[in-house]
């Protein structure tokens, strides 16, 4: 066994005379370089090559082929990032397969293409302002950005509302320091919406650098505060331009609930009315405790057309309508007439006499029915706030003192103006006050008229007025429906 080592060790040959072994094989490339260079067995599918050659950056010139990135890193130097613009919301459509829509043959036009620096002119978003105040700042840099004394959105505001009035400063402050009324109220009501708070007018007083650099809209503001309390001219100015019309409409609808007492209280046809309702109530409630009754709350009046007939065919107000007709319709003498000459059709037109007649009682209590579309409680309300927003301008009169010399004088035609309206306002005030409470006096006379002691219970003062309007619509319906019915019926 050792003889046989020693000769497995003498066959080895010596080290120096070996023949020299072959050059090993280059190592695999990083992973890296066989992604930039990839094998053309190892391809991508097309639909993955689409969607890298969305993602992946545009060739680089031949200046920078082979150049560094700004952060010394080897590569390709990334292009710039496109600006942001404002998102515009809306609800995405998924695909519809199987069916043509328009968005086939929109995604499939090219008749238009839309202009990309345009749209970023147009609607980059910047976080510090919109529009043309924006486009401003950034042509006149960080310096007149930072003169910006207002909100952003507030300054959009005011400029929306300036190219509404289309006026200019010079026009405002002349019509605050001669108490020009005759802008109209739209004029001032949009001015009441431009008054800044104290803090902006602190701002904009305050303001000492250059005017130019400042917002267009902040400009008009600073320069109408100019005016001694400008903005309490302008919530007094507004007053007025709206006191003569909130008058006219509290005098008209006091006027039409006096008319809607008198014309209810006064109507001989609804009181021949009430007269039928009574008495054929009384005979259907005969033999019981509803019988014999002397009065009725008039909401009975609209279950009228409830109760039905035992064939359906007709109901209570149908028979009432029937009856008046013919009261109405068939007087002693065209009864006379009728009855010797039987075959005549005097019967026919002495229906359509009546119904002529019934119908006209909607005509004829037409100012109840505008009077039940009013609010009592509404009307009270607008003559209140009428009287206490005359302090405000009794209190701008007031604030005369308070304006240096020179701003006196060039106000001077605005207080005579005030002055001579606070006379005719106060007096305009009582009449409205005086003629409020004589029109819900009158109101509750009627209601008393009608229901006796049960007004105490009414909820809603013009509520009479509501029942009666609501059963004048139905008693029009049915005397539609018995006009179309055959003489035959009625008789």
């Amino acid at each position: 066994m050792t003889r046989g080592t020693e000769v497995v060790v003498r066959a080895l040959p010596p080290q120096a005379n070996a023949p020299r072994p072959g050059r090993p094989p280059p190592p695999p490339p990083p992973p890296r370089q066989r992604l930039l260079r990839p094998m053309p067995e190892e391809s991508p599918p097309p639909a993955v090559l689409a969607s890298l050659a969305l993602t992946n950056p545009p060739e680089p010139s031949g200046q920078d082929r082979g150049g560094e990135n700004p952060d010394g890193h080897g590569g390709r130097a990334r292009p710039p990032k496109p600006p942001s613009l404002k998102p515009l919301h809306w609800d995405k459509l998924r695909a519809i397969s199987g069916r043509t829509t328009v968005w086939d043959q929109v995604n499939n036009s090219d008749s238009f293409r839309v202009d990309e620096a345009a749209i970023e002119s147009l609607f980059l978003n910047n976080s510090g302002g919109v529009g043309n105040s924006d486009q401003a700042a950034r042509r006149g840099g960080a310096g007149k950005q930072e003169s910006r004394l207002l909100d952003p959105k507030r300054l959009q505001n005011v400029a929306i509302m300036l190219k509404v009035l289309n006026v200019t400063s010079s026009d405002v402050i002349g019509a605050l320091m001669h108490g020009n009324g005759d802008l109209g109220s739209e004029f001032y009501e949009t001015l009441a919406k431009m008054a800044p708070t104290k803090e902006e007018e602190l701002k904009l007083k305050g303001y000492n650098g250059d005017i130019s650099k400042l917002d267009p809209a902040e400009r008009f503001l600073k320069d109408v505060l100019d005016v001694p309390f400008a903005f309490k001219r302008v919530d007094a100015m507004l007053y007025r331009a709206n006191f003569g019309a909130e008058v006219n409409y509290l005098k008209k609808s006091f006027g039409t609930l006096e008319a809607a007492c008198t014309d209810l209280r006064s109507s001989k046809l609804f009181l021949k009315l009430l007269d039928a309702v009574l008495k054929t109530g009384n005979r259907m409630n005969d033999g019981t405790n509803r019988g014999e009754a002397r009065a009725f709350k008039l909401d009975t009046l609209l279950k009228l057309a409830d109760i039905k007939s035992t064939d359906g065919k007709t109901t209570v107000l149908h028979f009432v309508v029937q009856e008046i007709i013919r009261s109405e319709g068939l007087g002693s003498d065209q009864a006379a007439a009728a009855a010797a000459n039987p075959g005549s059709t005097s019967k026919e037109q002495f229906k359509k006499d009546g119904l002529q007649v019934l119908a006209g009682l909607s005509s004829e209590l037409s100012n109840v029915k505008s009077a039940a579309a009013l609010e009592m409680d509404t009307l009270v309300g607008s003559v209140s706030r009428l009287e206490t927003d005359l302090e405000k301008v009794t209190l701008v009169s007031r604030l005369r003192q308070t304006c240096p010399g020179d701003d006196q004088v060039s106000s001077e035609k605005f207080f005579e103006a005030n002055d001579a309206f606070l006379g005719r306002a106060h007096a305009e005030i009582e009449a409205v006050k005086a003629a409020g409470e004589r029109a819900l006096q009158r109101v509750k006379e009627t209601t008393e008229y009608f229901h006796g002691d049960a007004v105490k219970e009414e909820p809603h003062p013009l509520r009479i007025f509501m029942v009666v309007r609501d059963f004048l619509a139905t008693l029009d319906r049915v005397c539609r429906a018995v006009g179309r019915t055959p003489e035959r019926v009625m008789m």
